[in-house]
Parts: structure tokens; sequence; C-alpha cells
């Protein structure tokens, strides 16, 4: 057996499927779609749910992939054993109602033993225990000894997850060899030790559970295999564990080779070393979807992996930003099977060092601050970090839960998780109600369902504003209808439609939908599964029938400033590009016939001077009247044409291309202007942050542009108005007023330090002496801080050496100043702590400087109590 590397084998397993009739589909995103069930892709059937509950038209009834997959259950484990990882990719073939169990073993058998060379002595088989036609088929068919053929219960093998399809497993195990077993004369297939490798599992979809245990059998079958790739390549390679495997040693030698250590040697530094390399390559990957780091969700997931990954490069003694490093192997090693790396690896790169250097920036704090709350504990003889404080340290210092649990586990403490969680549940309330409770496939029921999967919708909006097109179904918002009426609310879904639909950032047309006498008004249009349109609104006058022939008429105006703001946005990400850097990256859009809005990455707020320059830009391309042409294309010419596209998007084979000259070429599947110049104008009306490392800009065009000048004319208008001036000589006038009102302030200063001296009055002879040291102790009305600090600095001159203490009451408030002399301080006299001591008899507290303090107070009738406690502390405090 030839130990082949990891790309070699992803590309033999598509390959071997595809010979058997298989469609090879790119691996989906990590960000699951209208799947609110799962935060991440953790499987390879995640992203195929549809195709396989018939919500949805499979491409082709028989698929192959290669899944990108992140599991974070078990994130305390990684690196402690050689086991554990968050990243893997999972190598599937699926059928959907095609071929079931015979086809199922037999490729899986042929795969491992004639395509890869799998010594067929060392595999073992398993089935579920009542799956009589599993193990006839490994028996009869495939020529297993039934003696090597395991049959195990619903706990290993059979799948399912609460309501749905579900079904019996068959496994493949492989035996590595008596080095990796137990020693236990029992040991066998099924035995937690490391010898028998579970490499394969062919799940059989063939029952429906209905929530209650209940089942079913499914009228179309299905195929969900899953194999994990690494763990395929730790057998193939005759490894010891998938941090051995030739594309994850390369990062996991890159790692020791940054830190100067070996690995192998010793356990802890092994943990580092393993936590890092896992944690780097999820991480790398997660960026290349678009994911980036945030306190919620996903982008939590993510900033916990890199900020265990930044903290076990300071154990091993990384003293310099690594991270960057570590993912460029990365990249290197998998770019072959998922280039959009390669293509993100500068916002890749941006988002880590970015991560890295905050993190750096509060970890010695969080970790002092850590360091002190565990000698709390040791000397309250506590072993457990209060809930309280575990989340003070998430929310101010950036610790993820399971970093401080980490860190706290070294020392032999553990954390109030509980107690964590409910101060987590009061500051995240209004993001967990968001949370919804969801069905099998992760998203809310919908009256959509119901419809047929099979239906789809034809749109011609690109050249038509108009189409005539058969009325294919209705709803209502709660049932699917053969008739609207006047006044009803629904969504009529039609073979064909003029009428975009919202996505892409872009929203959808309005317009109305005529048959006959009946009148429909679209407030919205939706993209439905299988392809289908759903406009949504309400019937304006007479009867709508599913079967009639309609005229769908799209609202040209709204079209068209919709048009408009759509195409700046496309000059706008290229303008920001050149300004910022190509980092920038869309995270986002809205546009609409009034504005539009777009969120891209960047780290700092725009200058003034960028934000003018990407402005000016934008507008010279308008200028310039470029022609904006649209081309469809396959994928890969797209990418030679250097076609931006989206994070997350799942584009088909044939993408369209949206060129406007040479300045901004993208995948877009919106509607644009003819030309630039139609734009005729932009203007951006406001920069802001959104989420950690996403900026977003909100601007106008055209009429838009109009509207927003004239508004500012008017504003200017009505200010000059107000200070009685024109707009022409408002500045003057407003500098006229400022120097006005800079001479009143001095003089109202003056007037105020006057009035206090005057409060005031001769008070040298109120001096006394403690134990030698000289004090002024007094109270005076309508002063306040500012006064009585002035008042403090004049006096202690007339006094030389010595304490003076004033108290002040204004408008309710109490206000009370200590100043005491070096002299003084040298005898014992402190300030600060004096001012504690007597703040207490105005209902206030205060305190500061051995040399100066000041408190303030809500009861004035406390005055006189705190003047005379003066001397009485004095002599506590002097020697």
């Amino acid at each position: 057996m030839r130990a082949y590397g990891v790309n070699e084998l992803r590309k033999m397993y598509l390959e071997f499927f595809e010979s058997k009739g298989h469609l090879a589909l790119k691996s989906f995103s990590l960000v699951p779609k209208n799947d609110n069930s799962l935060l991440l892709i953790n499987a390879g059937m995640a992203p195929l749910k549809p195709y396989f509950t018939g919500q949805e038209v499979p491409p082709r009834t028989r698929v192959t992939t290669c899944q990108k997959c992140i599991r974070t259950g078990d994130i305390e484990n990684v690196g402690k054993t050689a086991r554990h990882g968050t990243f893997f990719e999972m190598l599937g073939n699926f059928s959907f109602g095609d071929y079931f169990k015979h086809e199922a073993i037999a490729w899986s058998w042929e795969f491992l033993t004639e395509v890869i060379g799998l010594d067929p002595d060392r595999l073992y088989p398993s089935v579920y225990e009542d799956d009589d036609e599993a193990f006839e088929i490994w028996e009869k068919e495939i020529g297993i000894a039934p003696e090597r053929i395991f049959r195990f219960g619903k706990e290993d093998n059979f799948w399912e997850h609460g309501a749905g399809p579900c079904g019996p497993c068959s496994e493949i195990y492989y035996d590595r060899g008596e080095k990796y077993g137990c020693g236990s004369p029992d040991c066998t297939v099924g035995c937690d030790c490391d010898r028998y490798m579970e490499v394969w599992n062919n799940v059989f979809t063939q029952f429906e559970n209905d929530g209650h245990n209940n089942y079913t059998e499914l009228e179309n079958k299905n195929i969900d295999t899953g194999m994990g790739l690494e763990r395929l390549a730790v057998v193939v390679q005759e490894v010891d564990s998938i941090f051995d495997v030739d594309s994850i040693k390369a990062i996991r030698d890159e790692v020791c080779k940054i830190a100067g250590v070996t690995y192998g040697v010793d356990h802890e530094t092994d943990v580092s070393i393993r936590v890092i390399t896992d944690h780097i390559r999820s991480a790398t990957f997660m960026l290349s979807d678009g994911i980036t780091p945030s306190n919620e969700g996903r982008g939590y997931v993510l900033r916990r992996l890199i900020r265990r990954a930044a903290r076990h490069g300071r154990l091993l003694g990384i003293d310099h930003l690594f991270l960057t490093d570590i993912s460029k192997i990365v990249i290197r090693e998998s770019k072959d099977g998922y280039p959009e790396l390669e293509e993100k690896a500068e916002f890749i790169f941006n988002h880590l060092s970015q991560e890295e250097k905050q993190f750096n920036k509060t970890i010695d704090q969080g970790l002092s601050i850590l360091a002190d709350m565990g000698k709390d504990m040791n000397e309250k003889g506590s072993k457990e970090l209060a809930g309280a404080d575990a989340f003070k340290l998430y929310d101010t210092y950036g610790f993820p839960l399971d970093l401080t649990i980490e860190i706290l586990e070294e020392k032999g403490f553990t954390v109030d998780k509980e107690g964590f969680d409910k101060e987590m549940q009061i500051q995240r309330e209004t993001a967990r109600a968001a949370r919804k409770t969801t069905n099998y496939m992760g998203a809310d029921a919908t009256v959509y369902e119901q419809l047929d999967p099979a239906m789809t919708t034809k749109f011609v909006g690109y050249d038509e504003l108009t189409c005539e097109g058969e009325i294919t179904a209705m709803t209502t918002e709660t049932e699917v209808v053969s008739t609207l009426n006047k006044g009803d609310k629904g969504t009529i879904v039609a073979d064909q439609t003029a009428f975009y639909a919202t996505s892409g950032g872009q929203e959808a047309d309005k317009g109305v939908i005529v048959s006959g006498d009946a009148a429909f008004e679209v407030e919205d249009v939706i993209k439905l599964s299988g392809g289908k349109f759903g406009h949504v609104g309400h019937v304006v006058e007479g009867t709508f029938n599913v079967g009639d022939k309609a005229v769908f008429t799209v609202n040209e105006k709204n079209r068209a400033l919709g048009a408009k703001n759509h195409s700046a946005t496309h000059l706008l990400q290229k303008a920001l590009r050149e300004v910022l850097g190509t980092h920038v990256e869309q995270a986002g859009s809205l546009n609409n016939a009034e504005h539009l809005r777009f969120d891209f990455t960047h780290f700092s707020p725009l200058s003034d001077d960028e934000i003018a320059r990407v402005e000016k830009i934008v507008n010279e391309k308008i200028a310039e009247d470029l022609p904006v042409v649209t081309k469809v294309m396959s994928m890969e010419d797209a990418k030679k044409t250097g076609a931006m596209a989206l994070f997350g998007e799942k584009y088909g084979d044939e993408v369209r291309v949206v060129s406007m000259g040479d300045f901004s070429v993208e995948l877009c599947g919106g509607t644009h202007v003819k030309n630039t110049g139609v734009i005729t104008a932009f203007k951006i009306l406001s920069e802001t942050g959104v989420a950690s490392g996403v900026r977003r800009i909100e601007a106008v065009t055209d009429q838009g542009v109009f509207n927003y000048y004239h508004k500012q004319e008017e504003e200017l208008k009505e200010a000059a108005k107000a200070l009685k001036a024109t707009p022409a000589t408002l500045l003057t006038r407003i500098e006229s007023l400022l120097a006005e009102v800079k001479e009143l302030k001095s003089e109202n200063e003056s007037l105020k330090s006057k009035l206090a001296k005057d409060a005031l009055g001769d008070v040298m002879d109120q001096v006394e002496e403690v134990k030698g040291v000289k004090v002024l102790a007094t109270s005076l009305e309508d002063v306040d801080m500012n006064g009585l600090r002035e008042l403090g600095d004049n006096l202690k001159e007339k006094l030389g050496e010595g304490v003076i203490v004033l108290a002040s009451q204004k408008d309710g408030k109490v206000f009370l100043v200590a100043m005491v002399t070096d002299e003084a301080q040298k005898a014992g006299a402190h300030a600060g702590n004096l001012i504690k001591a007597i703040a207490g008899c105005v209902g206030g507290g205060g305190g500061g400087r051995p040399n100066m303090a000041q408190a303030g107070g809500k009861n004035p009738a406390g005055i006189p109590e705190a003047v005379a406690k003066v001397k009485e502390i004095l002599e506590s405090q002097i020697s």
C-alpha cells in the first residue's frame, strides 16, 4: 500500500465516485445556509439536508463531496490527546432515492481495498443489530466471514437526530496492529483503545422518526456516507495520529520551528503544539469563509480558537506575533482542495494579526486579575471561581470561558459555569431571544414547505420589466390556497416573472400583477426553495386562481433608483480597496430606491481624508460614463477575469460577471444601470463600526444627493437666521460670538473667584495647631469645587506649611477639599485619608493623593460636623 498524501486521497475519493455516476460538488461554506440549528457546518450531510427531506430537488440523485467541518463540542480536550481536533474534512457519497445498501457497501469495500490498497484481512465491518439485510450483503456479496461482522446496538449503529429521516449504519474498522491496542485479551472491534479505528460510516436513511420514536419506512431511501479524510490518512500513512499525517505535520513542524521546541519530548509542550496546529487550521478556514472574530455566535467560536492558540504560543515561549506564519502553512497545504484559502489570504492574515494584537494587549492584565482572583480563593479556602468573576474576565478582558477554565485547571481550581451562564444570560438576553427553536431542517416551519419542490420560476427581469406568467401556486400566511380574493394578503408563485427577489443585498422589486380585472400589489418578492419566487402582497381588486395567466409588471422608477444604488456599491467596494487596501471585503450590503448601505472588513474608522478620497474616486468613475457589461460564464472563466466573489455565496456552474469599464469586476446576480453616468452623483452620509473589524458606509446617489444638499442648505439658512446672519456671513458671526463667549467666561471666572474670597473673608485668625502642625479647617457658602481648589491654593501660600480643609455647599451639594504641604506630610498628615474620614459626615465619599484630595456629598447639614472632625483625624495621623 502506498502512503498517499491527504490531497491525493481527497482527489482519489472524489474521482472514484465520479466514476460511479456521482456529481462532485465543491465543499459548501462553513456558514450554514437557511439553517438556524447549526452555528457551523459539522458534518458532510449538513448542507445537503434539503435534498434528503425532498424539500429541494438535488442537482443529481448521486452526489459526492469533501466537506470542510468544524466541531467544538470537546474543545477542552483538543491538545490533551492526539485524537481530538476541531477542524476536519468529511468525505461523502450520497444517494437521494437512487442506489441503496448493495451499492454503498460494495463501493466502500472497493475503494478501500482496490483503489487505496488496504489489506482486506485488517478490515472489519459492523452493522446495526437488527439489520439482517446489511449483514447478509457483507457476508454473501462481499465475502466477509460472519465472525468478522459485528452487530452493535442503537447507540453505535443507528443514526438519528430527533424528528426526521434516520436509519441504521454500517461502519468499517481497520486493525492498526497490537502496538495500538490496550493489551486486553478481550480487545476487539468496538474497544475504546486506538487499535481498531473506524474509517467509514455508511448511513442507510430508510425511516422517518416522528419525534416520538415511531418509525415509518421512507418511500425514497437515501445513502449518507461519512469518512474523515484525516482518519483515513492516519491509516494509509501508518502514523500514530491525525497530527502526524503529511499536511497537518507540516503545520506542526512550523509551530515547533517558531517556538524552538521538539514534538514528542514533553507532554505539556506537545499539548500546546497540538492546540496551535489544530486551532489555526480551523481559524484559517473559518476566516476564508468570511467569519470574523466577535463576541457572538460563530464569531465567538473563532475568537476562542484564535485566543487559545495565542495563549499556547506564549506557553511555548513565543514572544511575537506568529499566527499568520502558521496560517501560511495551512494555506500552502490545503489550497489544492480549497483555492479560496489563497484567494482570501490577505483577509485571513489581517484578521489573525489584529485579533492576536488585541489579545496581547489584554492578556497580561487579564492574567494578573486572574492571579489575584486565585489568591482570594486561596485565602477563602475555595477551589471554585465565582461565575461573576469568570464573566468579568470574558466581558472586560476577552477571556473565553474555556480559556479561564484551562488556566485554573492547571492550578487545581474549577469555575462556576452556571453562575457564568447566568451573567451571560443577562447580557445576551436579546440575542438569545433571537435564537429560535428549529425543526430538523434548522429553519422555521412555513407555509411554503407545503409547495411542490419540483415547482420553479424562470426569472426574465434582467431584460424585461413586464412579462406574462402562469400562476402555479398561491398561499395565505397560513395555508396553501387555490384562490385569493380582494383584500386577501398572500403570496403568488408563477412559472415566470420579471420581479427581482431580495438577494445579494438588493431589495426586491415592487409592482403589480394583473389578471383580467384582478390586480395584486407586490410589496416584496422572496426566493423559496427549488428556485421558486414568491410575490408577497395583497389583492387590490378581483379574484386570482391557480392556473390563471397574469401580467407581471415591475415599478420602473423603483427598479431604476435601486439599480443606481446597487451599481454604486460596486464602485464603492473597488474605491475602498484602492484607498484602504485589498484586505477590504464585502461583509454585507443593502440597496433600495432610497439609499445604499455597504458593510466591509477594515479595522479602524476612516479618516476624513480617506472618506473624501473614496467619494472622489466613485464620482470620477460616474463622470467617466463607464459601460456596465454583464456576461454569463463559467466560474473558472470568471476567476480568470479577477472578478470579486462574495463570502459564503454558493455559485452555480455559470455565473454573472458585472464589469464597469476596467475599474470594477464582480460576480453579481443583481440588476444594474447600463452605464455609470446614469448614477449621476454619489455622497457618503456616514461611516461607522458595526462589529469587530467591520465598518459600515451609508450613502446616496442621484436624487438622494440633491435631497441631501437641499436639506443641508435649509439647515444652514435656519442656523444663520437664528444667529441674525446670512449663510455667507455665518462663519464670521460664529467666530465673533465665540470670542465674546470666551471674554464673558473669563470675566465670570474672575467674579466667581472674587465672590469666593469675599465669602471666605479673613480666616487666618482661625488657624490652629495640632501637635505642632498648623491647621485651617473652615466652611463657606455657594462655592463649587473649582472655586474651593483655587481658594485652597491661595490659603496655602499664606499659611506656608500645614493642612487646609475647606467645605462648601452649592445648590444642595456639598464639596470638600483637603491640601497638605510637604512638611505636614512628613509629620504624617495624609489628605486622601483625611477626606475619606470626614466625607461620611456629609453623606458622601472621596479620596485622593497625600498632598491633595476632594470629596462630594448630599447632606449640607453635616458640614459643621465634618469641619470639627478634622482636628480629631489629624491627631491620629500625626506622630
